[in-house]
């Protein structure tokens, strides 16, 4: 019935959390929302859990899985994902954990209540501190006294102090944590050997008529056509009228020049810099370079870094601002600087000159006349698209629409793996597979500027194709699983012959060794079965494993237990008991406060419940 706290952080500020909602109002109701006398949704003994406490705990919820969503969730949608059940269940358990505190006499002073009414920042004057008026008006404006708040926050207190006591009581069996760790962490040596079609004495043969047509007749959906609709459309790309513009030789020398910088890139060198603090350092370091006593590569490294650090890669005269001029006047590879930057003095290191590339208008003209062609057909099909549209409107047939436009027409056998020709498309696939018989046709925009609509004429249902139309496939098809199925055999043949996994390596497979291979490890080219294997095997053994349409024999050498005196399994048993002493208390202390319910009882108002839910819709 009850979901208990789930951990002592949870329990803790749980009811903060709601202090601070009435506090500050944020919780949507306040004490004269909800009519009537019964102000209770139920509780646990006679601990009873105030319905705005209640419906405040729900919005919070809400409000925090919004947070975590993305987006705004009404009541009815937390109906769905049970947070008002989630939320009912906490507040029995935090009541039923209040009985039992009372029941055990725990409970705190006037004082500690008194020092955390001084934490509340919702209760501070303009000084910072507690103030006892702002007190009073906040309670006020919340229908509470504070009576009623102070025993909260008692109840709260001593909830906590009970809660902290059946958490911290369990820990994990000291056997158990060893157990779990000497599983988790000793290691495998084996040797592993792939069969491949090569390691069998003979090829397969060929298949016989009959046992090919009784692999088609056993394994008939690769050789199934799915279904396939039949459809008539229309349409219209800018590649089909590209041919049809006429260009305007002024207009694409003026696109050229606009353009220049695509077409003309200046002399650019590769550059790496070296900043320093100063002008005396880098100097200093000029100096060295110009004796021989250390190259640019040994300056970088004496700043703790590599070349590829300080490399700026191809730059231009501009791209280097002040150094410009210096690193261009170079004429082969050298130093130039040091030279002031904005990062302070810097070294730069010029080691290749790219010349200028130049692209001439005769050289661009025919890529800018079919980027120009397209763009005109582009702007041809939309100032064609109002005209089109009313065709349809108006009933034209797709036939009728190519005779009164540049519209062309087609027929597909399209179906969902169809992706050739206007398939490439996904409007027209999207279209393609919601049509209708009856549907009239509706013009549709494509990415490229393209405009089509189509007329679905029929639907063939999925079909076996006959077995002389998917012969190969079916020959492939039968000669892979009949080669799976001797290299299995041959893999188990071996498997029984090997009474020492040793020699596995002089079987004449070739094998890879593995020492010490990790619980949970990896290996290259084979699926995780294999590494699966490993650890369910007994030493001594040779298995078999078939798996992603591989054959594989393992070898389980030796098992080797893990040294739990290293550093690194001793810090891994620690969490290992941190971890299952957690788990452990978590389901203790869940035990603890189904058994306080069951015997103290629950009650549940699901009149009062349901009104609450009602204002919340």
């Amino acid at each position: 019935m009850s979901t208990p706290l789930r951990s002592k952080k949870r329990g803790n500020t749980l009811i903060w959390t709601i202090m601070a909602l009435i506090m500050l109002g944020l919780g949507g109701f306040g004490a004269t929302n909800f009519g009537g006398s019964t102000q209770s949704i139920g509780g646990v003994g006679d601990h009873e859990i105030d319905l705005r406490d209640y419906a405040r705990a729900v919005q919070r919820e809400m409000q925090a899985t919004s947070a975590q969503i993305g987006k705004p969730v009404n009541f009815a949608m937390a109906q769905q994902m049970g947070i008002d059940q989630s939320v009912l269940a906490r507040l029995l358990a935090s009541a039923a954990l209040e009985g039992e505190a009372d029941r055990l006499g725990l409970s705190v002073g006037d004082s500690a209540v008194r020092d955390r009414l001084k934490t509340f920042t919702a209760f501070n004057g303009i000084d910072g501190k507690f103030d006892r008026e702002a007190y009073k008006l906040a309670l006020q404006r919340e229908g509470l006294t504070e009576g009623d708040f102070e025993s909260k926050l008692r109840n709260e207190a001593a909830r906590t102090i009970l809660q902290s006591a059946a958490l911290g009581a369990t820990t994990s069996p000291a056997i158990l944590d060893d157990r779990i760790t000497a599983w988790a962490t000793e290691t495998r040596d084996f040797t592993l050997a792939e069969l491949i079609p090569s390691d069998l004495p003979a090829p397969v043969a060929a298949p016989t008529e009959e046992q090919l047509k009784t692999y088609y007749d056993a394994h008939p959906e690769p050789y199934t056509r799915p279904e396939t609709r039949r459809i008539t459309y229309v349409w219209l790309s800018p590649d089909m009228l590209a041919d049809k513009v006429q260009l305007d030789e002024a207009a694409l020398r003026k696109s050229y020049d606009e353009r220049i910088k695509e077409f003309v890139t200046p002399e650019r060198r590769l550059v790496e810099k070296l900043v320093y603090p100063d002008m005396a350092t880098a100097e200093a370091a000029k100096a060295r370079l110009d004796k021989g006593e250390v190259d640019f590569a040994g300056l970088a490294k004496e700043r703790g870094l590599e070349l590829s650090d300080v490399d700026l890669g191809e730059v231009s005269k501009e791209d280097l601002g002040a150094a410009g001029d210096a690193v261009f006047t170079l004429t082969a590879p050298g130093i130039a600087g040091p030279i002031d930057t904005d990062l302070g003095p810097a070294l730069f290191s010029m080691n290749g000159i790219l010349d200028t590339q130049e692209v001439s208008f005769e050289e661009a003209r025919d890529d800018l006349s079919s980027e120009a062609k397209f763009d005109q057909a582009r702007r041809t099909i939309a100032q064609e698209n109002d005209k089109l549209q009313d065709l349809l409107a108006s009933g034209a047939t797709l036939e009728e629409v190519t005779k009164e436009s540049e519209m062309q027409l087609f027929t597909i056998a399209f179906d969902a793996t169809t992706q050739d020709g206007i398939a490439a498309y996904a409007p027209f696939r999207e279209a393609a597979l919601k049509a209708k018989d009856g549907d009239f046709p509706t013009l549709t925009a494509l990415d490229d500027g393209g405009v089509f609509a189509l007329r679905l004429d029929g639907i063939d249902p999925p079909a076996l194709k006959p077995l002389d139309e998917v012969r190969d496939q079916v020959v492939a098809d039968w000669t892979k699983a009949e080669t799976q199925a001797a290299l299995g055999r041959l893999a188990t043949d071996t498997a029984a012959k090997l009474s020492d996994p040793a020699l596995l390596e002089s079987s004449g497979l070739v094998t890879t060794r593995y020492d010490d291979f990790a619980r949970g490890g990896f290996i290259d080219g084979a699926p995780p079965e294999v590494a699966q294997k490993v650890f369910v095997m007994a030493p001594g053994k040779t298995d078999v494993v078939e798996a992603a349409g591989k054959v594989f024999l393992v070898g389980l050498r030796q098992v080797n237990a893990a040294d739990l005196a290293t550093p690194e399994i001793q810090q891994f048993h620690k969490q290992v008991n941190e971890q299952l002493s957690q788990a452990l208390s978590q389901d203790m202390f869940q035990l603890f406060t189904q058994t306080i319910e069951t015997r103290a009882g629950i009650q549940i108002d699901q009149a009062a419940v349901a009104a609450v839910n009602a204002q919340m819709n």
